[in-house]
């Protein structure tokens, strides 16, 4: 990897900052938040029309930039900083990466463009609390069910890969790895997903009552069913809808387009701890949809191939807003005084920010890295034409070699210098889970430690700090935990395989595997 940035990456770090510093401070930002939208359409505009951020890793065929995850991450670091509130999120690292991967010729012809130009927004809708089940970053995804269920809570139904025969493994107690959805729950004695990294998808409702459930009707698709905290929602021109199909016997998930317009939906706006994240329950009956590609598919590898890439910009946001966070948090202390001298003067105060800023800065490295690894698996995709579904391992630890070469168009990697410089086989699915818990644990540490040192002031809910302290909990519950991020990377890397003793440590006639 090579660790120096372009001048045009750079360059998009330097624009998106300087618009940003103008036209979203935190006085902007809590304005914005007020509006129907849930962000700023005027500044939304200057951020996709000018600079053009929702098509930045789209492909030049589709009017995108053609850059790649990492100079998206670069974007994402910056709008985390100022805390933004914005489509940016839910349309260019969600949406727009299944749309090109799952979408035929004529889907992606008619949308892409109009996402990469911003006229045309778009979000992915799965079940509350499953995100990052649906993306393969939390859970076992080995037939025993998922370790995020929340039996207790409105997604009783959360399990990523749980066994077609299998039971659910409960790990925690009640609340958030709670009691019932990964015991006799959604992955309890049946109809959960069939393989590895979502297939299957029972956190798409797995046949029972939760998530949506489409059927073929009158040479169409119908879709029923009820998903909360669906970012921007309420808003999106075009919704990414994972449905469940097949019943038992042919069980899968399977993405559908569902327009706006479309009769039978219903969005309500719902109300989010952070506000600079609007979130969003859709409600349909019956409304006419589109699949993403050949409904026969699961979708579950496709949504487990994005994920490491999604994981790598989220762990950059969570970087920057961190860093924002930190930077006022130095320049209050460097004003305020007490005892006759500025409060960052006391050690004990520097040492709490210096570790702070430790903690920002090794996420940082963590993120970027995550990011150019995913970048690079996608450019190897890109340039073998490879299905998405075709570089996931069957087991942890086994997969296909990343090519050595250009990531996304920009010279990342010297061939010259061999497998030092290349991402790992299957290096990116372990190492956004683990960019990302490491990033949101900086975040929140950042923004305990700016409540806390801007002392009295930093306690009323109207100070800015608690904008970073609520994105630091929203994107905990959203995205996180942080254990089970490692817990599902610690599972892939292969780090809790079974042990073969030698033949020393076995008793007498035993020959098994432990």
């Amino acid at each position: 990897m090579d660790t120096a940035f372009t001048e045009e990456q750079d360059g998009i770090r330097r624009t998106v900052r300087d618009v940003l510093a103008r036209r979203c401070t935190p006085e902007d930002v809590r304005a914005a938040v007020l509006a129907p939208q849930g962000y700023d359409t005027a500044l939304w505009h200057t951020l996709a029309h000018e600079l053009g951020l929702p098509g930045l890793a789209l492909p030049e065929a589709y009017g995108g930039a053609g850059c790649g995850t990492l100079e998206l991450a670069l974007a994402a670091e910056e709008a985390g900083r100022a805390l933004l509130p914005s489509p940016l999120l839910p349309t260019a690292v969600l949406a727009a990466p299944l749309l090109h991967a799952l979408g035929t010729r004529g889907q992606r012809d008619r949308l892409l463009p109009a996402l990469a130009r911003g006229e045309l927004t778009a979000t992915l809708a799965v079940p509350a609390g499953t995100l990052t089940s649906a993306l393969g970053l939390t859970g076992t995804g080995d037939g025993n069910g998922d370790v995020t269920g929340n039996g207790t809570g409105p997604a009783p139904w959360t399990g990523i890969s749980g066994g077609r025969h299998g039971r659910g493994t409960h790990e925690g107690g009640f609340g958030a790895t709670g009691f019932g959805a990964t015991g006799f729950g959604a992955d309890g004695f049946g109809a959960g997903g069939r393989g590895a990294d979502g297939s299957g998808g029972s956190w798409a409702g797995g046949g029972r009552a939760g998530g949506i459930q489409a059927r073929s009707a009158d040479g169409g698709w119908r879709l029923y069913g009820e998903v909360g905290q669906v970012l921007c929602g309420h808003t999106a021109g075009l919704l990414l809808v994972a449905a469940h199909t097949g019943g038992f016997a042919r069980s899968r998930t399977v993405l559908f387009l569902v327009t706006a317009d479309a009769p039978g939906l219903t969005r309500i706006r719902q109300t989010a701890l952070d506000e600079t994240r609007p979130v969003a329950r859709l409600e349909l009956r019956d409304v006419p949809a589109e699949p993403l590609g050949p409904p026969e598919d699961d979708a579950g590898p496709a949504l487990a191939a994005v994920g490491p890439g999604v994981a790598a910009v989220l762990a950059a946001e969570a970087v920057g807003a961190a860093d924002g966070a930190l930077r006022r948090t130095v320049a209050y202390v460097g004003v305020r005084h007490q005892f006759g001298r500025p409060i960052g003067s006391f050690q004990a105060v520097r040492h709490r920010l210096a570790d702070v800023y430790v903690r920002a800065e090794a996420a940082r490295s963590a993120a970027y890295y995550a990011a150019w690894a995913a970048g690079t698996e996608a450019a190897a995709r890109a340039e073998t034409a490879a299905p998405l579904s075709s570089t996931l391992p069957a087991s942890p630890g086994d997969g296909p070699a990343v090519p050595e070469g250009r990531v996304n168009g920009v010279d990342r990697v010297n061939p010259a210098e061999g497998r030092a410089n290349s991402a790992g086989p299957g290096e990116a699915r372990v190492d956004g889970p683990l960019a990302l818990a490491q990033a949101l644990e900086a975040l929140r540490s950042a923004a305990a430690e700016t409540v806390q040192l801007h002392g009295g002031v930093g306690f009323t809910w109207e100070h800015p700090a608690h904008l970073a302290f609520k994105r630091a909990a929203g994107d905990t519950l959203l995205f996180g935990p942080a254990h089970l991020l490692r817990a599902r990377a610690a599972a892939r890397a292969g780090l809790f395989a079974p042990r073969t003793r030698r033949a020393s440590e076995r008793r007498d006639g035993e020959a098994v595997a432990v």
